[in-house]
Formats: C-alpha cells, structure tokens, sequence
C-alpha cells in the first residue's frame, strides 16, 4: 500500500482511497478499485496509513497556524444573509430596480432579494459587503420619534425646513423648533443643502413626521446649567 500516490501509481495500482479528517477522527472517505473488493486487512492497514499521514500533515499547519483564524481574511468570498420586512423589499430594489442597483454599482457586491424578504449578500471584499448591507438596513430602518437624527435640509418653506432624516425620509422643523429665540426667517438658521441633527417629535394620522432643533438646544442648555449648579458651590 502506497501513501500519496502519483498518477503513474492511481494508473496501475488496484485501489485509489482518500481519506480526509482531523487528528480525532475521519470526517470523509472516497474509494475507486479496479479489483472485485479487498479484504479487511488492507482496509485497516490503508487507514492505519491515513491517519499517520494527516498527522504529519496537520503538524506542519500547526507549525504554521495554531488554530483556525477567528475572522476570515477579508479579501475571502463571503456570502451574508440578512432579513428585512417584506413591505421594504419595493424601498430596497427602488423604482425600476434604480435603488439596488446603484447599491451594486457603488460596493460591487452581489444582492439578491427573495420574495420572504431575505437579502443575500456576496463579495470577495468584507469592507464591500459591509457597506452594501448598511446601505439596505438604512433603507430600512424606521424613524423613531424621540430619535436623533443628523441629516441634510432638503427643502426651504416659509413656516420650516424639511430635513432627510433617513434616506427617502424627510421630517419638518417649523420655523418655531428651529431655536430657542424667535426667527423672523428660516434661512437666517439653515439653508438648503445644510446639515442640521434634530430629534423627531411626531408622526401624524398621514405618516408625516415632525422634528424639532430646539428641543436639543433646549436640552444642552439644561445639562450645562446643571453641571455649572454642580460646580458653583459658594462659600460660607
């Protein structure tokens, strides 16, 4: 019985055996024999040379790596499955498919979205996949009121200004949440294309949201009171 055969060897010999597995034990066998069978001596003394031969190869990875590597290498193809709600699948795809597949263009990741609401995503560039998958979660996330969000104004109005605060997602700041004093206009606070971090106040019957500027000026204000109380004890 020959360990590591080489062509010449599977073309003559009677039995070509693999046997793959880890220092505890065999995992997988494969056989192909030119004979009607064998007998159980060959048998175990084929797999008595197996197991000497993983051995010996197992040392040398080890002599190399000692373990297997807690993260793969992130130029390693990777496939990652993700779940969103089935009524954001149309937000995720987008008109035409112009939404998935600007994201696509943009990472050079593969996505593939099933009816059920699973995303699979695949590439060979963890920093790739990464960015396609929060790309989808941004799509899909849901406005929290009470939430902070920081996003560009998007349009100007005479009562307020509209603000992204999620992709395809605006909330209105009326001119009276814009700051804690009075404005006579709203561009004397923010213009077009200005970003502006607000907290989300309401939603209406219609799905409209409302946010307000003021109630974070209002609340930095509090906390730098307290801590100016905190540090002004006077003297007796």
């Amino acid at each position: 019985i020959l360990t590591d055969i080489q062509g010449i060897e599977d073309f003559l010999g009677d039995m070509d055996f693999k046997v793959a597995g880890t220092a505890n034990g065999v995992n997988a066998l494969q056989m192909d024999i030119k004979v009607k069978g064998i007998t159980p001596q060959i048998m175990e003394e084929a797999l008595n040379q197996a197991k000497d031969a993983r051995l010996i190869v197992l040392s040398k990875i080890n002599e190399t790596i000692d373990g297997p590597r807690a993260d793969l290498s992130p130029h390693a193809p990777r496939m990652i499955r993700l779940t969103i709600p089935v009524d954001k699948i149309g937000t995720v795809i987008g008109p035409g498919g112009k939404t998935i597949r600007s994201i696509i263009e943009d990472t050079k990741a593969s996505i593939d979205v099933e009816n059920d609401g699973t995303v699979i995503v695949g590439s060979s560039d963890s920093e790739a996949a990464n960015k396609a998958i929060a790309r989808i979660e941004e799509l899909t996330r849901e406005v929290e009121i009470g939430g902070i969000y920081t996003g560009k104004v998007t349009r100007i109005m005479n009562f307020g200004a509209f603000v992204e605060v999620l992709p395809g997602k605006d909330a209105l700041v009326h001119i009276s949440e814009l700051s804690e004093d009075r404005v006579p206009s709203v561009e004397d606070v923010v213009n077009v294309g200005d970003e502006l971090t607000v907290m989300v106040t309401e939603k209406d019957g219609m799905g409209r949201l409302n946010a307000s500027r003021k109630a974070l000026l209002t609340k930095g204000s509090e906390e730098g009171g307290s801590e100016r109380t905190d540090r002004e004890p006077g003297p007796d």
